[in-house]
């Protein structure tokens, strides 16, 4: 199928070009280097054509070559704007625009699934998908009990092909280390290939969607519709109607706006106090907002299981980020492994970098928007050999909080929220409060 190519030679030869590529440009910069040119300048021209062409063909492949393209998102700030524009572009375009499958596919699949009398199970179904995404679609569906479904269906061989992803990533270290000399790459593939394993299996899914929607049910601001049924490749839940989050994005009004961002921040602090388990895909696509004013998420394929809620060191760091001590948060860092032993890090350069993800928990009330993002991206904006974020490790453990909270960040600049959002920190984030004063730090706006 067009959207997920499974054929192992045709990815295989993606993946491949890849060192094939550094290599020449390796040789190429020492030829330039004998022509005259600096190390420097050679240097900065090799880290700019690989990752020119690292996210080139990341974004080109869905699977796992794009959720490591996902993963690596935080370091997009390290790049030019002339080499990171085009793999969000097609990154964006692969997430937002993933081809169905056939109708005859998906009846093939629904027959190896669930049988050759699996129309009896629902009253009616419709071929043609409400979503489709890089590993499964959604059809909507009458349940043969008269109830309204959603039916996700995952594609064949969609799990075959995203370890195989993995399998040729993995052998791109060194690659990876030229441009990003901080980061332990095998770790994080090792993490994601995890992780993207229970992705696919949507008895786990469904298991995780059945543990929020018993701890939300009755909660007066989120809905998280049930599972009905599910095996390995099939799942059927409660199906929801609302106004997806793109469009309160789009075209809602401010008061909106700043309530589906509270509320989005809201859930994603709460839930591993409150469930052991972290939501790890907050696209837009995944929230509805109901006429009652509740938000509904969706889509629990993807979830960080924190059985102790979020690690104290957490709130802890932020708190001291913003009593302004960063050489107690630098070896705060180092000791969770955000820094690595031989690397050395600007203090200066480490706060304009960390400022997007702390700054909103300094202030009684704080307005994200897209202008703001892109003043704290500047910052940091560049491929010179000190740049902080070149330099910054992903701790396997992280992986996930990270992509949450980046991801998050990003959705509620596209809202334009302000809100309260410090009180769910302090709420939720154990280690926020000092605990000598008993109150957590706070700045003037």
């Amino acid at each position: 199928m067009s959207d997920l190519p499974r054929r192992a030679v045709a990815r295989s030869a993606k993946l491949a070009s890849l060192p094939i590529g550094f290599a020449g440009r390796t040789a190429l910069g020492l030829g330039k280097r004998i022509g005259g040119k600096s190390a420097e300048i050679v240097a900065q021209e090799i880290q700019e054509r690989t990752a020119e062409q690292i996210f080139k063909v990341l974004g080109e492949l869905k699977g796992g070559a794009m959720k490591l393209g996902q993963a690596l998102s935080i370091f997009e700030a390290a790049l030019p704007q002339e080499v990171a524009g085009p793999y969000r572009a097609t990154l964006t375009k692969l997430q937002d625009a993933a081809p169905p499958l056939p109708a005859a596919t998906v009846h093939k699949v629904l027959v190896e699934q669930l049988g050759d009398d699996w129309r009896e199970n629902f009253q009616s179904f419709e071929d043609r998908p409400t979503a489709a995404a890089s590993i499964g679609q959604v059809h909507r569906a009458v349940w043969h009990d008269g109830r309204t479904v959603a039916v996700k269906i995952q594609y064949p061989g969609a799990g075959k092909a995203l370890l195989s992803d993995f399998t040729q990533l993995a052998r791109l270290g060194k690659l990876f280390g030229v441009l990003l000399p901080g980061l332990d790459i095998k770790s994080v593939l090792t993490e994601l290939r995890e992780r993207i394993a229970e992705e696919l299996d949507y008895i786990r899914e469904a298991e995780a969607q059945h543990a929020f929607a018993l701890e939300y049910k009755d909660d007066p601001d989120f809905l998280i519709p049930d599972v009905i049924a599910a095996n390995e490749q099939v799942l059927v839940s409660e199906w929801v109607d609302g106004v997806p989050l793109s469009r309160i994005i789009s075209d809602g009004t401010q008061e909106q706006r700043d309530r589906a961002g509270l509320q989005l921040v809201r859930f994603l602090f709460s839930s591993p106090a409150r469930v052991g388990m972290l939501h790890a895909d907050p696209h837009p696509g995944n929230f509805r907002i109901l006429d009652d004013g509740r938000m509904c998420v969706l889509d629990f394929g993807a979830v960080n299981r924190l059985p102790d809620g979020y690690p104290p060191v957490f709130g802890k760091l932020t708190r001291i980020f913003n009593n302004g001590d960063m050489s107690t948060v630098i070896q705060g860092l180092r000791d969770e492994g955000f820094i690595q032993p031989h690397i050395e890090v600007d203090p200066e350069a480490l706060r304009a970098f960390l400022a997007p993800y702390v700054e909103p928990t300094a202030v009684e009330q704080f307005s994200f928007s897209r202008e703001w993002l892109q003043q704290q991206a500047a910052t940091v904006t560049d491929l010179r050999p000190g740049n902080v974020v070149r330099q910054l490790n992903l701790p396997p453990s992280y992986v996930l909080i990270h992509r949450v909270h980046a991801a998050g960040v990003g959705v509620l600049c596209q809202l334009g929220a302000t809100a309260r959002f410090r009180e769910e920190v302090v709420r939720w984030v154990p280690g926020f409060v000092d605990e000598d004063s008993g109150e957590p730090t706070l700045t003037t706006a």
